[in-house]
């Protein structure tokens, strides 16, 4: 996986493989930003705020056990399927705009799921601990391999242990895209956006969907870039 320029210079052209991945996340985070970013400017006629339509819709589907709480931050926006609760950033929890009602709509589209044992996210959720663990120990086990002579077992059980994360992303996939289909049927159903709002909110929830999608390709490159680098059987001086 190497190509020599001169005399001493190898270059590891996998690392390019690397370079992709940064790049498609960078432009999926720059295209979120700026999305959140401008309709973060436009207000809903409706004047309610993230946390009041994140209690509307909840209501309204039965889920009055649902809370809803506000984060310290701008950022991390999620619901916890372990409290039963939609957590909005500081500013989509208080703020009126399109940008925060798309949000707070999509997290509750997440609570819906997990009330109705919506399949993938059932899936999600039993993947997590394994996942964590694959992350952690998929790297240490590979190099393990390699120093004990390329033990060709152990490098292919890390390469597999680093791929779950590739599943889980692969998993996560419908659960974000069907979470931001039913937050646009959602705001529209209750009356909290315009028309024209609605399309505001598609743009915000299509911008984040990228990032699930950019993220999972990142990974797909990294994960053959390891079977590139150790998943032979050829090895190396």
């Amino acid at each position: 996986m190497h190509v020599s320029y001169g005399r001493g210079f190898m270059f590891d052209w996998t690392y390019l493989l690397v370079i992709l991945g940064v790049l498609i996340c960078s432009v999926a985070s720059a295209m979120v930003n700026s999305a959140m970013r401008k309709y973060a400017k436009v207000a809903v006629l409706s004047g309610k705020t993230g946390a009041e339509a994140a209690r509307q819709i909840l209501n309204n589907e039965g889920l009055y056990h649902v809370q809803i709480e506000c984060l310290p931050g701008n950022d991390g926006d999620h619901f916890d399927p372990s409290t039963n609760t939609v957590r909005l950033s500081r500013q989509n929890y208080s703020s009126a705009s399109v940008t925060a009602i798309g949000v707070a709509a999509h997290e509750c589209g997440h609570a819906i799921q997990h009330a109705e044992g919506y399949t993938p996210i059932s899936i999600r959720t039993a993947l997590v601990p394994v996942v964590n663990l694959g992350s952690k120990l998929g790297l240490p086990i590979i190099l393990i391999g390699v120093f004990l002579s390329w033990n060709m077992v152990l490098i292919r059980i890390g390469i597999f242990a680093f791929a779950l994360s590739l599943l889980f992303q692969i998993v996560t996939l419908p659960v974000e895209f069907n979470a931001s289909a039913r937050a646009l049927c959602k705001v529209e159903q209750y009356g909290l956006v315009t028309s024209e709002e609605k399309k505001g909110c598609r743009k915000v929830l299509s911008a984040a969907a990228m990032t699930y999608v950019a993220a999972a390709a990142s990974t797909a490159l990294q994960v053959l870039r390891l079977f590139l680098l150790f998943g032979n059987n050829k090895r190396r001086d």
